[in-house]
């Protein structure tokens, strides 16, 4: 694959502007790309309700974090809307960082970050213009946990990195010293 972009973690052969959308995100990894068998896994996970892939995924990020470490004292989900989560029945995110911090040690804060209005799907958008949009000002802090830490946000796959940015604002926002995204697979 070659060298990979040390911000956004995509090759720098194949590799967009990622300073034109990561202003508050230390920067993204991932251990895998996002196709063949990682991707049908995300899928199961995320639309499929098979909720026991997640300990297998989060057991790759912590084999990942072990040889690649972050600074990283909290670690928080991304999270969905209220009505999202009522409709799927869990938060796929969640689930990832519940058990990333079970293996890790590093403490949970399931509800650090809430998201504030309902947003179409990011897999529905088009392009990255669209992604920003679509979640501008949609998530929030929430208390005063993120006050000095070093944040990792959780989420299942990684497409523009408009999410994790959108998350990492706000926890700029609450305080958060660095803020790192983590996911099981980057689509490059």
């Amino acid at each position: 694959m070659g060298a990979l972009c040390p911000r956004c973690g995509r090759p720098q052969s194949n590799h967009d502007n990622c300073h034109e959308i990561l202003h508050n995100l230390d920067g993204i990894r991932a251990p895998y790309t996002f196709q063949g068998a990682m991707r049908q896994a995300v899928h199961e996970l995320k639309y499929n309700n098979v909720r026991i892939i997640a300990p297998e995924l989060a057991q790759i990020l912590a084999d990942y974090l072990s040889l690649n470490p972050l600074p990283a004292d909290l670690i928080v989900p991304v999270p969905l809307h209220d009505s999202r989560l009522r409709e799927r029945g869990y938060n796929q995110s969640g689930l990832l960082a519940k058990n990333l911090s079970q293996l890790t040690g590093i403490p949970f804060a399931e509800n650090g970050l809430v998201r504030t209005r309902p947003t179409i799907p990011q897999a529905r958008t088009g392009n990255r213009e669209e992604r920003l949009q679509n979640l501008r000002d949609a998530f929030t802090y929430a208390g005063d946990c993120f006050k000095g830490r070093h944040v990792l946000i959780i989420d299942d796959v990684s497409t523009s990195g408009a999410t994790l940015e959108a998350c990492a604002t706000a926890a700029r926002l609450g305080g958060a010293a660095t803020v790192w995204g983590l996911v099981p697979a980057r689509e490059i």
